[in-house]
């Protein structure tokens, strides 16, 4: 009886299914089409193409949903990745270091002589702290997004010509996109080609990746969607310089063949070298063009139109999602990869509402308030006029006037325009419009109830006089 309940444990274990283990191969595609297809229906997300990978192995690459024209999208379907196309840029760096022609931890101005930031430590930034973004450039000592835009990686890196530092090169990890520029000029100048003709030859090419290629502005045919109160609005993505550091189109088909490459390099790289691209220095999470948490790797990308996600599972599974609302409080291309990682380690994930369609309602409500006390206000500026009462109802006039500045602080020093803060956020925008105006409304209301108390009371004080001196009058003439 021993023996076989000790043989009924070991078949029980032997059949016994892990929490990480994979899922059925067979199932898998039409769970994949299962869950995508409940996302796009609960959030309202237009549209979105997906590649899922196992080990060397083509899971699922779709399309669902329609583009910004009523396309249906497809795995053909070219859309832009945007800071995913870091992970890119590392790759191809990587590859010249790998033969030799350049050095991770040479200085940058070796191979760009043109190189010189406004600050002298400037001239310590090695290459690898372009790729883990520890250079001490920020977004704070230089806003790039504000600025006039360059129109190629020449120019981008002389334009910092006039860019600080905001810390010690190698010191501190600070996300900033001309890292990525300066790293994307590198390869042009040391392979001695376009940058684009360079990922096109010696990345996309050989990888498979036909479908793939790299701009330095987003070209006309990437409209995608910005979203007010669940509401998608169609948009062209306003014209910024991407190459080198969030320029790159490509496919889901094209993409299941990038993650696949993860593994050992594809041909292209060294298993060596994609494993350091995957590993960050000790007490980092961002390593060279990717993140690592959790035993995660991965990257998100952000255009004002688009969003985009991949993401190496530790169980072999890679993820990859182009999603065609633009960036806001919420990567929807990043929501999706999440909740089909959480498939394939064997959840079963319920889609949830973006944060941002979340807030937009309660900012709504916030608008129907004001709207009302503005009413209520309006009704009452003439009880008790005081000057100090006008000062209340312009507050809200403050943060519309400094909101770019607000919303840079609150992302991480990230400044932009009012226009780009428009398609980041643009319920915020009108609800903030709403309640100025209102509150201006009200003030206005009050001052008027002001200057009319102020005259009535001078023009009672006329009139008091005029019977005073009409009286006096009166009477010499009775006493006469």
């Amino acid at each position: 009886m021993k023996r076989l309940l000790l043989v009924l444990a070991a078949l029980l274990l032997a059949t016994a299914t892990p929490a990480d283990a994979a899922l059925p191969q067979d199932a898998l595609p039409q769970d994949i089409d299962g869950y995508v297809r409940a996302y796009l229906d609960h959030t309202g997300l237009p549209g979105a193409t997906v590649a899922v990978t196992h080990d060397d192995d083509v899971v699922r690459v779709a399309g669902y949903g329609h583009d910004a024209a009523g396309h249906p999208l497809s795995a053909s379907s070219r859309l832009p990745i945007a800071s995913v196309s870091k992970s890119m840029t590392a790759f191809a760096v990587l590859q010249l270091a790998e033969n030799g022609r350049l050095g991770l931890d040479e200085p940058v101005t070796r191979y760009l002589p043109d190189f010189r930031l406004a600050d002298p430590r400037g001239a310590g930034i090695t290459v690898r702290m372009l790729l883990d973004q520890t250079s001490g450039m920020a977004d704070e000592t230089f806003p790039d997004l504000t600025l006039p835009q360059p129109h190629t990686l020449a120019e981008a890196v002389t334009r910092l010509t006039d860019a600080g530092l905001a810390g010690e090169p190698g010191a501190q990890f600070r996300y900033h996109n001309p890292n990525y520029q300066v790293a994307a000029r590198i390869v042009e100048v040391v392979a001695g080609q376009p940058f684009a003709d360079y990922l096109t030859g010696h990345v996309f090419r050989p990888l498979g990746m036909t479908g793939s290629t790299s701009v330095d502005a987003p070209p006309s045919g990437t409209e995608g969607y910005v979203r007010a109160f669940g509401i998608e609005v169609p948009v062209s993505e306003p014209d910024w310089f991407t190459g080198g550091s969030h320029g790159v189109l490509t496919t889901a088909a094209d993409l299941a063949r990038w993650l696949i490459a993860q593994r050992t390099g594809g041909g292209a790289l060294s298993p060596e070298s994609v494993r350091q691209a995957h590993t960050p220095a000790p007490g980092r999470t961002y390593a060279l063009g990717w993140r690592v948490r959790d035993g995660r790797v991965s990257h998100t990308g952000d255009w004002f139109s688009h969003t985009a996600a991949q993401v190496l599972l530790p169980g072999g599974y890679g993820i990859a999602v182009m999603a065609n609302t633009g960036m806001a409080l919420d990567n929807e291309a990043e929501l999706l990869a999440e909740g089909l990682a959480s498939l394939l380690e064997g959840g079963a994930p319920e889609p949830a509402s973006p944060g941002g369609v979340v807030a937009d309602r309660v900012l709504g409500a916030l608008a129907l308030v004001a709207v009302a006390l503005a009413v209520l206000g309006v009704r009452r500026a003439g009880r008790k006029p005081r000057w100090w009462r006008l000062v209340p109802p312009l507050l809200p006039l403050l943060p519309l006037v400094f909101l770019p500045q607000l919303l840079g602080w609150v992302f991480a020093g990230r400044r932009g325009t009012y226009s780009q803060v428009l398609y980041v956020w643009p319920g915020l925008v009108v609800v903030l419009g709403v309640v100025a105006l209102a509150g201006l409304t009200v003030a206005a209301a009050r001052a008027r109830a002001l200057v009319s108390g102020t005259r009535g009371v001078d023009q009672e004080q006329s009139d008091r006089t005029r019977g005073d001196a009409q009286w006096a009058s009166a009477s010499r003439r009775s006493g006469s």
